[in-house]
């Protein structure tokens, strides 16, 4: 005696059937925002006859960048310091391995929360000696709400065409089949948000008698873009 068996359901049909018309839209948010931090670059500068007196150089003017930069407390969220060398420069004239100066640097990298700090703090460092700074440079967090706001108005986006569709066939959609970012299934990525402004400034070699007035700095608009494909059923139109 045999039974029957219940048929194996089918694969997903990758496209739409006259009963379950397939919409396929695109959502896009684009969201103009103000940055969350300001990075900036320091590089401290020393020079001495000898490799000894270069490197005592190089110590005292680091040490006074750091404590400068820890002196704005919790305006500084990040501190770190990159690359360091210390490196000779040949005579240039004469015979042999004769070294005329050595020439160290230490790279800082200063993240900050508080932008009205941002320009006293930036002023202060460029008027050291042998001191430049790089930056800002204005970014959102990776976790930032405003990365979240741009998916879900790209959500609301894609659902508004899709229905826009619908009812003009004079019909309704039916349910969600995906969504997918772009990217996610092999297409192109969208840009990232951009919205880097970069600015220098140089310490004066012989140092100013006096403080110089903070930079006015003006952060800059961050753009923050989502995209993304959603695929809908929708009811049988009539034709």
């Amino acid at each position: 005696m045999t039974f029957a068996t219940p048929e194996e359901p089918g694969p997903a049909v990758p496209y739409g059937t006259p009963d379950a018309p397939r919409i396929a839209v695109r959502g896009e948010a684009h969201l103009e925002v103000d940055p969350e931090i300001a990075r900036i670059g320091i590089t401290v500068s020393a020079r001495g006859r000898d490799r000894r007196s270069a490197l005592d150089d190089l110590t005292r003017r680091n040490s006074a960048a750091l404590d400068l930069v820890r002196s704005y407390g919790p305006a500084v969220e990040r501190l770190e310091t990159g690359a360091f060398s210390v490196a000779p420069e040949p005579a240039r004239h004469g015979r042999g391995e004769r070294v005329r100066t050595y020439h160290g640097a230490v790279h800082l990298t200063a993240e900050l929360t508080d932008f009205t700090a941002l320009g006293e703090l930036t002023t202060r460092l460029a008027d050291l000696d042998l001191t430049r700074v790089d930056g800002p440079w204005w970014e959102l967090r990776p976790g930032s709400p405003a990365h979240r706001e741009a998916r879900r108005q790209a959500v609301h986006a894609a659902v508004q065409r899709a229905k826009e569709y619908a009812e003009a066939l004079g019909t309704t959609l039916a349910a969600l089949i995906e969504i997918a970012d772009i990217g996610a299934e092999g297409n192109a990525s969208f840009p990232p948000y951009a919205g880097r402004a970069r600015a220098a400034a140089f310490g004066a070699p012989g140092g100013a008698p006096e403080e110089a007035a903070p930079l006015d700095l003006e952060p800059q608009r961050q753009h923050v873009h989502a995209q993304l494909n959603a695929r809908f059923t929708m009811k049988p139109p009539k034709l």
